[in-house]
């Protein structure tokens, strides 16, 4: 029985911002003492909607695996990979293709939006590989015989479409090679965003990143929702669902004070302004470390690249044991038939 390991990852398209915090890189930094653990750059997924811009995804690159240094992934605990420098992963990829339906990758709801809806980038009519991105999530996955994946709420579609395939591959071909994927989920679920939105999205608008300034955190915080029936300072509040609440409880430390907040806002006995400013110094104590890490990282740029090199190198060996065991299984390792 192989040993648990975990794999997990971002997409390259910009910043990483506290909602990625909640939503992975808090777990993935508590995991990767206990477990072997990869962290995939998946640039090949998003270049699924970015593939006329493919400049973009190369400069975020290093900018997403310094995020994720930053706020504490540890190189000589984790193995950074970039997704396209792993060949196998696309040949899974099209082995896959064969037992998933139209259907299944259709209960991907951002897949779903974008086949259902006439708006955004696409207009209801996404490329093939934009549909397809599910199923190259799953051998992301299954390729490394990951069995825990930290991941946001969002993304439990992923993970039963990776169980699909890797029952149905090991039931045809009868086999053990693929294990059951478990997603590991933060218990927050989803951050709301600072307009209250139910996500945090940087195309919204609504997020802090982990580079703002001091002064960014303190004016993006006194713009946050609240409880929107709230007029005056004395009338009593709704603390549940209150996006300042919600923050007050994954980000300040003083848990005694946030209960003296929630209290006193529950009866009327406190404004939105003390409760924001308590808010900003909580998150700016959080962000400060972060964002200097990110400072002195940044200076150094081959630093980065040496990680990725180091991890992507371990991981093609790794890659191609795994392809080797799934060719076997699949009778389709003809190389052993010409060599004999």
């Amino acid at each position: 029985m192989e040993l648990d390991k975990v794999l997990t990852g971002d997409r390259p398209t910009g910043k990483l911002h506290i909602g990625h915090y909640i939503g992975s890189l808090k777990t993935r930094t508590e995991m990767q003492s206990k477990y072997p653990t990869y962290i995939l750059v998946a640039d090949v997924q998003a270049l699924t909607d970015n593939y006329d811009n493919p400049e973009k995804i190369r400069e975020n690159i290093l900018e997403t695996t310094i995020d994720n240094l930053a706020v504490g992934v540890d190189p000589n605990k984790a193995t950074f990979f970039i997704q396209s420098m792993i060949p196998q992963i696309a040949e899974l990829t099209i082995f896959f293709m064969n037992l998933v339906t139209k259907e299944q990758v259709l209960r991907n709801p951002t897949v779903k939006e974008e086949v259902m809806l006439k708006r955004g980038k696409f207009l209801g009519n996404p490329p093939f590989g934009f549909l397809a991105y599910p199923v190259s999530q799953a051998a992301d996955i299954l390729f490394l015989r990951a069995n825990k994946v930290p991941v946001g709420d969002d993304q439990r579609p992923m993970i039963e479409l990776a169980n699909d395939i890797a029952q149905k591959f090991n039931k045809i071909y009868q086999t053990d090679i693929f294990p059951t994927v478990e997603g590991v989920y933060s218990e927050c679920g989803r951050l709301v965003g600072l307009d209250g939105a139910k996500k945090m999205s940087k195309s919204l608008g609504n997020t802090i990143f982990f580079d703002d300034s001091d002064e960014e955190i303190t004016r993006k915080i006194m713009g946050m929702y609240t409880d929107p029936n709230r007029i005056r300072a004395t009338d009593p509040g709704k603390v549940e669902g209150n996006p300042v609440f919600i923050y007050h409880d994954l980000f300040n430390p003083n848990k005694q004070e946030v209960e003296d907040l929630k209290d006193r806002y529950r009866k009327g006995q406190v404004g939105d302004v003390e409760v924001k400013r308590k808010l900003i110094k909580a998150m700016i104590d959080f962000i400060s470390p972060i964002r200097e890490r990110r400072i002195n990282i940044s200076k150094d740029r081959n630093y980065v690249w040496d990680i990725l090199q180091n991890g992507i190198k371990k991981v093609q060996i790794e890659a191609e044991e795994t392809m080797a065991k799934i060719k076997e299984a699949m009778k389709i390792n003809y190389l052993n038939e010409l060599v004999t």
